[in-house]
């Protein structure tokens, strides 16, 4: 049993590591906050201490806010979907005795290792691309016309390009939920006669919805400040500008601090009313 005396020296030896945690979380955030009410345009040299809630005002009245946030929640929605319902289906197949199960599964997770900038050139380069693509090679052999993805159709590419690199995450926790399935109930339910669909509905997708819930929770944090993949991709332009890539444009191209700082702000409020909102969810499905 622990004493006082040794929960005091436990405090005392997690005191400079939760310090540094909290430094390094908070400076930037007051910083963004502090810059957010300023006029700071430092290639101008104009740096006024407090322009009052400005900043937020032609941040939200821009003609470019709206249109972010939708393609923001697009975007996210999308993979969402995709990484849950191909999760859901790989899992099933991996949890299944098959030859070289080992392998494929490391092959299937693989693409997560991968940074995201690295993934989005290959598909850029390798894949999407209309004149040297894979995807170009196999519509000429097929006799159609290659296709200019990241021109015709920039944001379903995008979302092809997440989904690819979040699917081995979606489907490392689903099969681990899948595996810990009571195999007694799939029996009994096969042996009464309950056919396939039956069975996938009724049992195994209600033992699913925790991990479905922690999947979107923690993918979607992470997805509300996709970057690189546009960046690397479109530039932000064919509709493909989400609110983190607005932020960047507002502070890097157009130098103006103070009005990028206020789109941090909104970007992190926003991320941090989703997070609530699914975390409550996720608390019903693990109270349930």
């Amino acid at each position: 049993m622990a004493t006082k005396a040794s929960r005091t020296a436990a405090r005392l030896m997690m005191a400079p590591a939760v310090t540094l945690l909290l430094g390094w979380m908070l400076v930037p955030l007051v910083m963004t906050l502090y810059f957010s009410f300023a006029d700071y345009r430092p290639l101008r040299n104009v740096f006024e201490p407090w322009a009052g809630f400005g900043n937020y005002e032609r941040f939200v009245t821009s003609s470019a806010f709206w249109p972010s946030v939708w393609t923001t929640l697009v975007l996210v929605g999308a993979v969402l979907a995709i990484t849950v319902v191909l999760g859901i289906l790989l899992a099933m197949l991996l949890d299944q005795p098959i030859w070289g199960r080992g392998a494929v599964r490391i092959l299937v997770i693989s693409p997560f290792f991968v940074m995201p900038t690295v993934s989005a050139l290959v598909w850029k380069n390798m894949m999407l691309d209309p004149v040297n693509g894979v995807f170009s090679h196999v519509a000429r052999l097929l006799g159609a016309q290659p296709y200019d993805f990241l021109t015709q159709a920039p944001l379903p590419s995008i979302v092809l390009i997440v989904s690819w690199q979040w699917l081995p995450f979606a489907t490392l926790i689903l099969l681990t939920a899948v595996q810990s399935l009571d195999r007694e109930q799939l029996e009994a339910a096969e042996m009464d006669g309950a056919p396939p669909l039956a069975r996938f509905r009724y049992l195994v997708l209600p033992h699913l919805a925790r991990a479905i819930t922690i999947v979107i929770l923690i993918q979607t944090i992470f997805l509300l400040s996709i970057f690189a993949e546009i960046f690397v991709t479109t530039g932000g332009s064919f509709g493909t500008r989400t609110l983190t890539y607005l932020v960047f444009q507002r502070v890097l191209e157009a130098q103006n601090v103070g009005l990028g700082s206020a789109g941090g702000i909104l970007a992190v409020l926003l991320a941090n009313v989703v997070a609530i909102f699914l975390m409550r969810i996720v608390g019903r499905n693990l109270d349930a």
